[in-house]
């Protein structure tokens, strides 16, 4: 990407990242310090089952929100742009809070789903087991965050296991690109929570064991 990008930037360009995980943003600000940067993070369950096509399980929308000291105004703007192309978008004025948000949910559902031998959305919530440990890791997922000062709420995990009721049988992501060969987001979605929540002196040893296994799984 380092090689990428460069001659697309202009002046006024500003940088935008909508992917998961941590440590997107501040990559981009590393090795673009003169472009203001921006995350975004999609809360949609959809699969691309063929070029051009595109099953859409459930929910539907976009946060967006500046980091650092990009401009949130113009992050603002960022938004009407996708509210103007149809997209439900919402600013949020702390982006760190927003991406462990996202995480209560991708970290276990992602994880487990290739743990546990590519369990969909419904096995993990069917199996008693997989079931308390998605919960267990939502639990570890809220202490990393609070760890770095940025509070969620314990109902946000009630709130993420019964949304995910109407997902059906959806393949998580990081399954779909495990199963098609391509990387994992281990380091982002995993690794680099656990680093932050560690570096605070939180021990999170769930998500240490699914982060290993995964490490083993998916990057031999």
């Amino acid at each position: 990407m380092r090689h990428l990008l460069p001659p697309l930037l202009g002046p006024g360009t500003r940088l935008l990242t909508l992917q998961n995980g941590l440590g997107n943003e501040a990559w981009l600000a590393s090795h673009f310090p003169h472009h203001p940067v921006y995350g975004a993070l999609c809360f949609v369950c959809l699969n691309r089952t063929a070029p051009g096509e595109v099953e859409h399980f459930g929910h539907g929308t976009v946060s967006l929100g500046a980091h650092e000291d990009a401009d949130p105004a113009d992050g603002q703007q960022l938004r009407d742009a996708f509210l103007a192309a149809g997209v439900e978008t919402h600013y949020v004025d702390n982006l760190a809070l927003e991406r462990w948000k996202k995480l209560v949910w991708n970290v276990p559902f992602n994880g487990l789903a290739i743990a546990a031998n590519n369990a969909t959305v419904d096995i993990v919530l069917q199996s008693p087991q997989l079931r308390q440990e998605a919960e267990a890791l939502m639990l570890e997922v809220i202490q990393g965050a609070a760890a770095q000062g940025l509070h969620i709420d314990r109902s946000y995990a009630d709130f993420q296991m019964q949304r995910s009721e109407s997902m059906g049988a959806y393949k998580a992501s990081s399954l779909i690109d495990h199963l098609a060969g391509k990387p994992v987001e281990v380091e982002s979605i995993w690794g680099e929570p656990l680093r932050q929540a560690q570096s605070k002196g939180c021990a999170l040893p769930r998500l240490a064991l699914l982060y290993a296994l995964l490490s083993r799984i998916c990057m031999k």
